[in-house]
């Protein structure tokens, strides 16, 4: 079961991230901005965070080997099919949603194409998919195909792709590699700040409109959802949090994207399925739900209920995407970003007046700007103005080493679901939370304030849920019987 044309050419064909690191000798993939001196703190944190990240990808590449080719889904524009092996992620072939596949498709591989010259193909689009699979499967092996996405990323990039490497500090200082929190926000958001999905998500990394609320209650200062620069910050505690609660950053993708209750019976099925730690159980526990989903996917919808097909995918589809956001960060002019913090409401025609800038450069760092910038929020430029407010960019200069050392500290907390929710360990937490609040930094607030907003869902029934979801016997006997149709119908017994 453990194994069962815009921007295209910033993108290497057919190169995993590992390879591409190797080839550029940049074993770390960072690309922020920063001009000042780390401190060992930082550096420490860093390593950490780095080190983390690599026992994810090899993970990811052992379970689910085909993860590379996640990075061409936003390279191309819509209105194509990619196909690639299942095998490596090797692209194989551009396809057009309508045409001639015979005559109009792109062959990486022109073999490939004397496959399916002369064979007859259904009409209808998914049959058309299905029986080119059938035709290339034996001498290609295992396939993996999907329709390209590329308009969701590719009108941003020229608007917001010089922000990246801006943003990528932002990441780096709360302990999450830039790659991963960055490709996570090209699946989420395309880049747009003004991203909004018809379930009020909002912004760079898709927060709920409530979790944006929320944050904005417990924190200083106003927090405005759809300015990505805002956002950057809280997508990166967050997952830096859920991180340090997993111990790895795949069940971390994963929650923010389907919600910690689902993530949680996962990674239980995967536990009881023999995985090691929480990286293999939460991909042994996916596999598990993949598999009874096509079975039955009523009959034991309570072993994974809205666990689905894109939950499936989505780890994969982050580390597959982390190519993809270094290579636009590699190839697009970056630019700075200040951020002042308003005392009062500026007025977009002040700012204008005060700058010189133009009301559309304006938006451009600042999307959430209709008429006015409200006071206590950031106001965002590409050099700072005093008259605005004190200069709180604080991924332009080096971390606090008490700030450092407590997030160093704080990344090395012992992980575990289980062990988070039980009382004794949330006053850890809390001492956390106080200790971060204490440092008096910016980014010490944001964790704070995550800290606060992690707290309070972990006190709500989801513990109870997953406890009853681990000791129920009901469950226990649902699984085994999930599992044994699984085997049966992988050896083809009855």
């Amino acid at each position: 079961m453990k194994r069962a044309f815009m921007i295209v050419a910033l993108v290497v064909l057919g190169l995993s991230p590992r390879d591409a690191r190797a080839q550029a000798g940049d074993p770390s993939l960072r690309f922020g901005n920063s001009s000042f001196q780390v401190t060992p703190a930082e550096q420490a944190v860093q390593a950490f965070a780095e080190a983390r990240r690599d026992a994810d990808l090899a993970t990811v590449r052992a379970f689910r080997p085909a993860y590379a080719f996640w990075q061409h889904l936003f390279a191309i524009p819509d209105g194509r099919i990619i196909l690639g092996s299942a095998q490596d992620g090797r692209l194989l072939a551009t396809l057009p949603l309508q045409g001639d596949w015979t005559r109009e498709a792109d062959w990486q591989d022109a073999s490939f194409r004397a496959l399916v010259v002369g064979k007859p193909l259904p009409r209808r689009l998914s049959d058309r998919r299905d029986e080119l699979v059938r035709l290339l499967e034996p001498t290609t092996g295992p396939l993996v195909h999907n329709p390209t996405r590329g308009n969701f990323l590719l009108p941003n990039v020229a608007r917001y792709g010089p922000f990246l490497s801006e943003w990528a500090t932002i990441y780096e200082r709360f302990g999450v590699p830039a790659d991963v929190g960055l490709s996570q926000a090209v699946l989420e958001s395309g880049l747009n700040g003004q991203a909004r999905s018809g379930a009020s998500a909002l912004g760079l990394c898709q927060f709920l409109k409530r979790n944006w609320a929320h944050l904005n209650r417990i924190t200083t200062h106003t927090i405005e959802a759809f300015n990505q620069t805002t956002q950057a910050p809280y997508c990166a505690a967050y997952l830096s949090v859920l991180a340090t609660m997993y111990g790895s950053y795949i069940p971390a993708l994963s929650e923010h994207h389907s919600g910690g209750v689902n993530v949680g019976r996962v990674v239980i099925n995967g536990e009881r399925l023999g995985g090691g730690d929480a990286r293999e159980q939460y991909f042994l526990g996916s596999d598990f739900a993949r598999g009874l989903r096509g079975i039955a996917l009523n009959k034991y919808k309570d072993l994974y209920r809205t666990y689905g097909p894109r939950s499936f995918r989505y780890a994969e589809m982050v580390f597959g995407n982390a190519l993809t956001v270094t290579r636009l960060a590699e190839t697009t002019p970056q630019v700075r970003i200040f951020a002042m913090r308003t005392s009062r409401a500026w007025s977009l025609a002040e700012i204008t007046r005060q700058t010189g800038l133009s009301a559309d450069q304006v938006k451009r760092f600042n999307p959430a700007i209709i008429r006015q910038v409200p006071a206590r929020a950031d106001l965002y430029l590409p050099s700072p103005v005093a008259a605005f407010g004190p200069d709180v960019s604080f991924w332009h200069r080096a971390a606090s080493p008490e700030y450092a050392s407590l997030l160093n500290e704080f990344l090395r907390l012992e992980s575990g679901v289980q062990r988070w929710h039980d009382p004794s360990f949330q006053a850890v937490l809390q001492g956390f939370e106080r200790r971060f609040r204490g440092t008096a930094t910016d980014e010490g607030l944001v964790m704070a304030s995550t800290l606060t907003y992690v707290l309070n869902d972990l006190r709500t029934r989801r513990g109870a849920i997953l406890e009853e979801f681990r000791t129920s016997t009901r469950i226990q006997d649902l699984f085994a019987q999930g599992l044994r149709i699984l085997q049966a119908s992988l050896t083809g017994s009855e």
